[in-house]
């Protein structure tokens, strides 16, 4: 019987985890594995608290944790001793946030990120913006390059791009927009008919999580962000010994 894998998790939110793990489940076919959620912290995160920990959740979440990361492997994310208990780990962030503009927030900001956010570029194509996000994500982790045994994950707009994919396939206006192009896919999650309909929260995720597990393939056949994700995640995973 083949170890199972060991996986650290950093995203923006629990909606985020809840899909991740299902896609995760797919792609290792039948492979045992045990996810960990380390950004928002898992037991605020399960248990809807607050600000979801010390770090808050969102985008600045993930932007502080890769701080600390870096500082905790003197200066780069690779060698943070996290890596000593997990055998990889996955880096979430929504392609949406290429669109914040935080050196002008008025209630926090990040004078820093002056020239780094906003960096959205037109759509199509989808990597026009998400490679210059992920360039951003690295840089906050103190790296130019992607880690060994670390896997980007930049869903366009967002994975209710991925949702909406599989469960509401017909829907004409994110046809129209494009998939990977529609600037607010979740907003399309309550526009469905009444009977179908669902919200971006934890349990209705949860209750629709064998089948995003099961609707995997359609989303890589479709979406070009999630089929990187899928080959980047599945060239980590040969690496990792079976046994």
């Amino acid at each position: 019987m083949s170890d199972a894998v060991r996986i650290a998790l950093v995203a923006e939110g629990i909606t985020d985890y809840v899909i991740l793990t299902a896609a995760i489940d797919s792609m290792l076919n039948g492979r045992s594995f045990d996810l960990k959620l380390l950004q928002p912290e898992e037991s605020v995160a399960f248990t809807g608290g607050g600000n979801a920990g010390p770090l808050g959740g969102g985008w600045k979440g993930v932007r502080k944790w890769l701080l600390l990361a870096a500082q905790r492997g003197g200066g780069v994310l690779r060698r943070d001793p996290l890596f000593i208990g997990y055998d990889l780990l996955v880096l979430h962030l929504d392609a949406d946030v290429a669109w914040e503009d935080p050196v002008n927030d008025a209630v926090d900001p990040i004078p820093e990120l002056a020239g780094v956010l906003p960096c959205a570029l037109d759509c199509p194509p989808p990597n026009a913006t998400t490679d210059l996000l992920r360039r951003a994500l690295l840089s906050w982790g103190g790296e130019t390059a992607v880690p060994p045994r670390t896997i980007l994950c930049t869903p366009s707009k967002s994975t209710e791009a991925w949702v909406m994919a599989i469960f509401f396939p017909n829907d004409r206006e994110m046809q129209r927009k494009g998939w990977e192009c529609h600037p607010n896919p979740a907003s399309r999650l309550g526009q469905q008919p009444v009977k179908h309909r669902f919200a971006k929260r934890q349990k209705d995720y949860e209750e629709r999580q064998i089948n995003v597990r099961d609707s995997w393939p359609t989303v890589t056949g479709k979406l070009s962000e999630a089929l990187r994700f899928q080959v980047d995640f599945l060239s980590a995973v040969q690496e990792v010994p079976s046994a």
